[in-house]
């Protein structure tokens, strides 16, 4: 009879719970919109919307909006998660299938809260997580430009999401956990330089979004933002940008890493695989001021030092079969030494993109090739061909761990079974 009450409880306990979700969740129209929202008749002007079309570069817009050869911003593109694909958005003022009845209040309403429109809530694959800093004078202004565009009539596939993952339940109970609105707060100890870059990088750039490892639910790992992360569905990693072992720039000259965000090279590197469509979409277009004020928020990121871990040699076998692959396909452009050649190919000896633990991206750049991207600053880079068709999982894994080991480098080496799974992950 007790254990009757206890189950009556609880379950009358958990009915409530899922009530206040459900409120949660069901369209609240214009009762949803903030007190504070501008008058809709505010007018536009051509400057708000020549600021909309900056900002939407250096947040990258149409990078997740627009399918490859497709309209620009039309959206349609699916963008993969651990629970499923989901659709991104069609941005354009057409208004059956995209933004032309939106208000910019409904605009600042998704970037804010992560709700459409109608109320729904959004899936945070849009990272309104990032975006909830972005200001309302920012806001309004892509809003101009959006409506500035040409309309797209092109409605986006509905949303490939697993069972429990496609509800607006599941949805609510991921924000009860994981997202409060927000908005970038100054820090006043801190110049207005760095406050700028403060709220590029984390709100309007969402770097985060790639370079945060996430929990089982798909949330960022709290304490560790731009800590480094696989991309899901994408078979690259984004290095953790407070450690000096992968993408940290903390002890990089200013001017390197400015050169970094606005071309895509600098002496110590230079970006490839996704990080390359973001310069060429985004950062290159970055103005002088903001990108010097990214490079300085990037460098005061404090760096985390891992304990160094015992690294057991490869076998001489496959240090030797590597040697000799490397000595026939590698050698002529990155020299016998692993030295590279300089604004042409990058040195081996020595570069932290070989040695750092995880071997992700250096597998996909031999399988799938490496290209720097066409910038302003550098219109015409070197690449590197892929051996996909030319190598066989074991010379890549040997190739890999002979570049890893030789000149003085010093890693773990890159199994055959590694080498598979990239292929079989990228799906080359």
């Amino acid at each position: 009879m007790a254990a009757r009450r206890l189950v009556t409880a609880w379950a009358a306990g958990v009915g409530a719970f899922v009530l206040f979700l459900v409120g949660a969740v069901v369209p609240r129209g214009a009762a949803a919109v903030p007190p504070n929202a501008p008058s809709q008749a505010q007018a536009t002007t051509a400057a708000q919307v020549e600021r909309g079309a900056y900002l939407a570069r250096v947040g990258n817009c149409a990078g997740c909006h627009t399918v490859r050869g497709g309209a620009a911003y039309a959206g349609g593109r699916g963008i993969e998660t651990p629970f499923g694909t989901v659709y991104a958005g069609n941005l354009t003022p057409d208004t059956s299938t995209g933004i032309g009845a939106w208000t910019s209040a409904d605009l600042w309403r998704a970037l804010h809260h992560g709700r459409s429109r109608d109320g729904r809530l959004l899936y945070p694959a849009f990272p309104y997580p990032n975006y909830t800093q972005i200001t309302r004078e920012d806001s309004d202004a892509l809003y101009a430009y959006l409506r500035s565009l040409p309309a797209v009539q092109q409605a986006s596939p509905e949303h490939a999401l697993r069972f429990p993952y496609n509800t607006q339940l599941a949805l609510a109970v991921w924000r009860v956990l994981f997202f409060a609105p927000g908005q970038a707060l100054p820090d006043p100890a801190r110049s207005a330089e760095w406050n700028r870059g403060a709220y590029l990088v984390n709100g309007l750039g969402h770097c985060a979004a790639c370079h945060t490892p996430r929990n089982l639910l798909g949330a960022g790992r709290r304490g560790l933002a731009l800590g480094g992360a696989r991309l899901p569905g994408q078979g690259w990693y984004a290095p953790a940008l407070d450690r000096p072992d992968e993408a940290g720039v903390a002890q990089w000259p200013l001017e390197d890493v400015i050169a970094l965000l606005r071309t895509g090279v600098a002496p110590q590197g230079a970006v490839s695989g996704p990080m390359a469509d973001v310069v060429f979409r985004s950062t290159q277009h970055l103005t002088d001021a903001d990108a010097r004020a990214m490079a300085v928020y990037l460098q005061s990121l404090p760096q985390r030092r891992p304990a160094p871990l015992p690294v057991a040699s490869p076998a001489a076998s496959a240090l030797q079969r590597g040697g000799k692959v490397y000595e026939q396909h590698c050698a002529q452009c990155h020299g016998n030494q692993g030295q590279g050649k300089p604004d042409a190919f990058p040195p081996l000896a020595g570069n932290r993109a070989v040695l750092q633990a995880d071997t992700t991206n250096l597998l996909r750049v031999v399988l799938q090739g490496g290209y720097l991207p066409a910038t302003a600053g550098h219109p015409r880079p070197h690449g590197m061909p892929p051996f996909r068709h030319v190598l066989g999982d074991e010379d890549v894994a040997a190739v890999l761990s002979f570049v890893r080991n030789a000149w003085g480098n010093r890693a773990p080496g890159v199994g055959t079974i590694d080498a598979y799974r990239a292929r079989e992950a990228s799906g080359l």
